[in-house]
């Protein structure tokens, strides 16, 4: 698979187009320039003239910060479809058989494919929570890092890991589990090889011990330490299941996110996947803490675990963001689809006006960088941000909705006319500009081929 790098002008104009800008007002008939991978200018009316400028008609389209993904296993690109009627520990446990097989070549197969596949859909930056680390299977990490390279997208893996198997009463079998001194000292080296704190980074890493039911106590104390002593951010699981909190209630005398409180895992470096079920002294914790928690709707209905308290959070102050999560537990999903996700769930619980379009665009794009800790950086449409930018089709038969928010969050995701990452085309008119869309769709295809044809060895 070929690669150029994101490619495009320096500078663009954007015109005659409807601004999302989520902070401010909206601007129905605008435009946006941008120079050097930043936003310098947005607008009512005619666009300025802007010499040497890419120019882009932005007529019938709805222009919005890129979207941000904030909890997704890449690596199970290569087994979807799998265990389509299993709880969160059913699927587990059968689907780690499988893991086990992963290798370097499978890891960036599936990971191309799956940001490829966020890239067409609009998001411009993703982290991505890699726990599994077999034995001798190459540089896993490097992998997913190198194919985000590639398409272009702006990167936050997170070094995940597991050190308690099922010999030690942990849920993953042994053979996909490391020693504890080993996940730190890899962790420390990552870091120091991959992450990059600049403004305008492509790359950034956290610290992601797998969840409360895979990791002894000591690894998630000692990640913390790592994480702060680095200044990084920690990423982990947390109340995705009535089950993990059973076993947390047994095994640890204390609920989920009162076992994050004791062993220092609640602030404002720290973000959650899923926090689907909380109490109210949970949901005061995570405002008070400024604890963020990414949303995966689809894959918790997928899971049947249940509905997150969004509403709630988001009254309380909460940060929250949106994750599209691995593809193994939602498949195919794209970040568009989890914003209306997102708002629909809401509503089902709480009625019609629980969680607006605006609400849902907003945790899919601010929301997300604050998780990140890039709300000065990415997230919303404003002079000196990074131009990531996602502008959308909403003419044709979209045209019949008056509002292009309602468009873009009420209905299926609209055509993307255009991804910007840093002022850099990766998508255009829906094809990829960055890499082969063939070949990618294909490496993908191939990395689940070559798992299965490994776990058949075995």
């Amino acid at each position: 698979m070929n690669a150029s790098g994101p490619a495009g002008s320096p500078r663009l104009v954007i015109e005659n187009a409807y601004l999302a800008t989520i902070v401010g007002a909206e601007i129905e008939s605008g435009y946006l320039t941008a120079e050097n991978g930043r936003i310098t200018g947005m607008g009512a009316g005619p666009a300025p003239e802007f010499e040497g400028a890419e120019r882009i008609d932005g007529t019938g389209c709805l222009v919005t910060p890129g979207l941000v993904n904030t909890h997704h296993h890449l690596y199970q690109w290569a087994t979807q479809g799998m265990y389509q009627d299993s709880t969160l520990f059913e699927w587990l446990t059968g689907l780690y058989r499988l893991w086990a097989g992963l290798d370097a070549e499978v890891t960036y197969g599936a990971a191309a494919a799956g940001l490829a596949w966020l890239a067409l859909t609009g998001t411009t930056t993703s982290s991505d929570h890699h726990y599994v680390f077999p034995r001798g299977r190459g540089d896993l990490f490097e992998a997913e890092v190198r194919a985000a390279g590639e398409i272009g997208l702006r990167f936050h893996p997170c070094r995940g890991s597991m050190d308690r198997g099922r010999s030690d009463g942990g849920l993953p079998p042994d053979e996909v589990v490391e020693r504890t001194d080993d996940i730190l000292s890899g962790t420390a080296e990552t870091i120091d090889r991959y992450h990059d704190p600049s403004f305008d980074s492509m790359l950034r890493v956290a610290v992601a011990p797998c969840s409360p039911f895979s990791v002894t106590e000591t690894l998630m104390r000692e990640s913390a330490t790592l994480a702060r002593d680095k200044g990084v951010r920690l990423h982990t699981h947390l109340a995705e299941t009535l089950d993990e909190e059973e076993h947390c209630l047994e095994q640890m005398g204390c609920t989920p996110v009162e076992y994050m409180e004791r062993i220092g895992w609640l602030g404002e470096d720290v973000w959650f996947a899923h926090a689907v079920h909380l109490h109210d002294k949970d949901i005061r914790r995570f405002a008070d803490s400024g604890s963020g928690s990414a949303h995966c709707p689809s894959s918790n209905a997928r899971l049947g675990a249940g509905v997150a308290p969004v509403v709630d959070l988001l009254a309380a102050g909460a940060p929250v963001g949106l994750g599209v999560d691995g593809a193994a537990s939602s498949e195919l999903t794209s970040m568009a689809g989890e914003m209306r996700q997102a708002m629909l769930f809401q509503r089902a619980v709480h009625g019609p006006d629980a969680l607006t379009a605006r609400q849902a665009l907003e945790i899919g794009t601010l929301g997300g960088a604050r998780n990140l800790g890039r709300q000065r950086e990415i997230g919303s449409l404003e002079i000196g941000k990074l131009a990531d930018i996602a502008v959308w089709r909403v003419d044709g038969f979209r045209a019949a909705l008056a509002d292009p928010v309602c468009a873009l969050v009420f209905g299926p995701a609209p055509p993307l006319a255009r991804l910007l990452v840093g002022g850099r085309t990766v998508v255009e008119n829906d094809e990829l500009r960055t890499v082969s869309q063939d070949a990618v769709a294909q490496a993908g295809a191939e990395a689940r081929r070559r798992l299965l044809r490994g776990e058949e060895k075995r």
